[in-house]
């Protein structure tokens, strides 16, 4: 077993999960520490500029470079902070451009300059050779999932919804399957950031507080992602062109974030797999949404939870599952699968940066 340290900095901009733990790859050992290093408000909405202007941007502007350098010091004062002996990193950076269908995806942050400041070897780049070998490049965690969810009844459903909402289905027989759902919480942070000033819906109170728009709803689920067989990815910005002339800003600003909240539970529940799911675990920060959760209860008709009923931890499960997959990258074990990413045949990723190197 290697002790690994996972780091995660999600389409939500919100900061760095960092969590250790000990496993080869394949099996899951002892589960340590785990933290969350927030960004600063003005690293966050660096990015968030970044995310727009990244089709076009140079991979040397300065304005880019600035924002690697504070995102790269962030995480290695998360792994420093964390403060456990290890053998290896998973860095998965940042995702500023994630297009499939043109065989792009970029994540940033400097990985040699991590190894450096923490004497670690650094797996990442997890995504590219799948994408160049013409898959999705993304979800990366349903291996990881199942690993975890081993003795579980299934078919099981594992949501995670960040920024953008990916989807884990794994059968009777183990067979996996993976998609984007859809929207997760990023239409909705930036809702309420233009409307209300605050980065989030805490505890979808002002969703509660709306009603949702039939009409603008319908045209949402319009959008052509949902007609696509899974599997299939997004990049958090694939959306904002319906999400513009969906007459969504003609709403209030509750009806807007209910809105938005029946569209992220809509796509899920569009998502279609070989048998029904018998339960559905749901991690990342959509969980603590409670008009969230329970849109998707309706929408879904079993049993939803947060991953905490079954004794996982919600917030460092996308930390941990890179710790996980870099240890696959160091012992050549498959990240991505047919039925996970679309890849032709289950396939290997990701670099390592040496400290000294």
């Amino acid at each position: 077993m290697l002790r690994t340290i996972g780091l995660m900095s999600g389409t939500s901009l919100d900061g760095v999960d960092a969590a250790w733990m000990e496993t080869d790859g394949e099996r899951i050992g002892r589960i340590g520490p785990t933290l969350t290093l927030p960004y600063d408000d003005e690293l966050r909405a660096d990015l968030r500029r970044i995310l727009d202007l990244a089709p076009t941007l140079p991979p040397d502007d300065s304005r880019l470079r600035d924002a690697v350098s504070r995102l790269t010091a962030f995480h290695i004062q998360a792994v420093q902070a964390l403060d456990c002996p290890a053998d290896v990193i998973g860095f998965h950076g940042q995702t500023i451009l994630h297009q499939p269908d043109r065989r792009r995806t970029w994540q940033v942050g400097d990985a040699a300059g991590l190894a450096a400041r923490t004497g670690l070897p650094v797996a990442y780049d997890f995504r590219s050779a799948d994408v160049a070998a013409g898959g999705e490049g993304a979800p990366l965690v349903p291996v990881f999932h199942a690993a975890l969810a081993a003795d579980l009844p299934k078919p099981l459903a594992v949501l995670n919804i960040g920024g953008v909402a990916n989807v884990t289905w794994i059968g009777a027989d183990g067979t996996l399957e993976a998609c984007d759902t859809g929207p997760g919480n990023g239409p909705l942070d930036d809702w309420m950031t233009r409307h209300t000033g605050a980065a989030f819906d805490r505890d979808g109170a002002l969703a509660g507080a709306g009603t949702v728009d039939r009409t603008v709803l319908g045209r949402l689920l319009g959008h052509p992602y949902f007609s696509r067989p899974a599997p299939k990815s997004l990049d958090r910005l694939d959306f904002a062109q319906g999400l513009a002339n969906s007459g969504l800003d003609g709403l209030s600003p509750a009806d807007g974030a209910a809105t938005l909240v029946a569209f992220t539970a809509g796509a899920v529940a569009a998502a279609r797999f070989p048998a029904p799911p018998r339960r559905w675990l749901v991690s990342g920060g959509g969980r603590h949404n409670r008009t969230i959760m329970a849109a998707l209860r309706a929408a879904l008709g079993v049993p939803v939870d947060p991953v905490e009923a079954v004794g996982w931890d919600g917030d460092a499960l996308e930390a941990q599952c890179f710790g996980f997959l870099a240890a696959r990258v160091l012992a050549g074990l498959p990240l991505s699968f047919p039925g996970t990413t679309r890849v032709p045949h289950p396939m290997v990723g990701g670099l390592v940066a040496r400290p000294g190197r």
